[in-house]
């Protein structure tokens, strides 16, 4: 992928962001309950009309929508995520303080789950009808038909309540990303499971793997060099869609486990309608996907030369 293609890219995203913004901004406008009444009610202060209507002219909830979306999307652009209505600090630093967080269980739940889809998987469609592929395969669909929140509440009735290895709540020590990234990692493996299953066993039906196996090449190279690397494209494709999704913030594993993450803070600010979080949230999670997908059509490049900027 080349400089221009990235700039053609970033130049497209100009567009979407606005939008997404608008949307957002727009939405939150219209959703009810007044800023300034949640303001005063988390600090305690009797709402009267006359501190009302200083307040929303302090605030610039006076001026038409267009224009406090205006100034909310130059200040954002400047790094000001605004203020916190419930506990009157700047989002920016709540927001900063929560994100490593995500990061760490996104990258631990990313890396189990590839440590378990792909040799599963490749294993699997090599095993084509074999009892272990039936098994498997009945395995992930029960995986897949189970919500998250059930595996994780299994996990910690048999981890946490049995056995007392892991502490029910999370901390935010290494041993309390444990249950919340292998819940996430035993969902996302049923679903990539399959589909590396299936790109794997089109692979294997390819002429050139006739070839190799006329040469003598043994198996396990063949699986693993070959089919391996044909399929990473449509590996990159799952990983992109993951990982967009879990640097949003996975709101309901975070919340069962008390992890303090993106998904554990907007579900605080949506509780407490507290709009500077959730805008600047979703603001985020627009940018995680756009930034995600940018290095998910860079690495296409790299595993298939064939494949052409677009």
């Amino acid at each position: 992928m080349t400089a221009n293609t990235i700039l053609g890219r970033c130049l497209q995203f100009i567009p979407v962001f606005l939008g997404i913004t608008l949307l957002s901004f727009g939405l939150i406008y219209i959703a009810p309950g007044d800023p300034v009444g949640i303001r005063l009610s988390a600090g305690g202060v009797a709402v009267n009309p006359q501190l009302v209507t200083q307040m929303r002219a302090e605030m610039g909830l006076d001026a038409p929508f267009l224009v406090q979306y205006g100034r909310w999307l130059a200040h954002f652009l400047q790094g000001d995520m605004g203020t916190s209505y419930i506990t009157d600090l700047p989002v920016a630093a709540s927001f900063w303080k929560a994100l490593p967080y995500t990061l760490r269980m996104a990258g631990t739940a990313m890396g189990l789950t590839l440590l378990i889809s792909l040799p599963l998987g490749i294993m699997i469609a090599a095993w084509h009808n074999s009892r272990m592929d039936y098994v498997i395969r009945f395995l992930t669909f029960i995986g897949n038909a189970t919500p998250g929140f059930i595996i994780a509440i299994v996990l910690m009735f048999v981890f946490s309540y049995r056995l007392g290895w892991i502490p029910v709540l999370a901390t935010t020590k290494p041993i309390g990303m444990i249950l919340p990234s292998a819940t996430l990692a035993l969902v996302m493996s049923s679903r990539y499971i399959r589909q590396i299953r299936a790109a794997a066993l089109d692979e294997l039906r390819k002429d050139y793997i006739i070839g190799l196996r006329a040469r003598g090449i043994s198996e396990r190279v063949i699986l693993f060099r070959n089919v391996l690397k044909n399929i990473m494209v449509i590996v990159i494709t799952l990983i992109g869609i993951s990982v967009g999704a879990l640097l949003g913030g996975t709101v309901i594993i975070e919340t069962i486990f008390n992890w303090p993450g993106i998904g554990s803070l907007i579900m605080g600010a949506i509780g407490n309608r507290d709009y500077p979080v959730i805008q600047a949230v979703v603001v985020w999670m627009a940018l995680a996907f756009f930034l995600v997908n940018l290095i998910a059509d860079f690495s296409y490049r790299y595993f298939n030369p064939k494949i052409k900027d677009l």
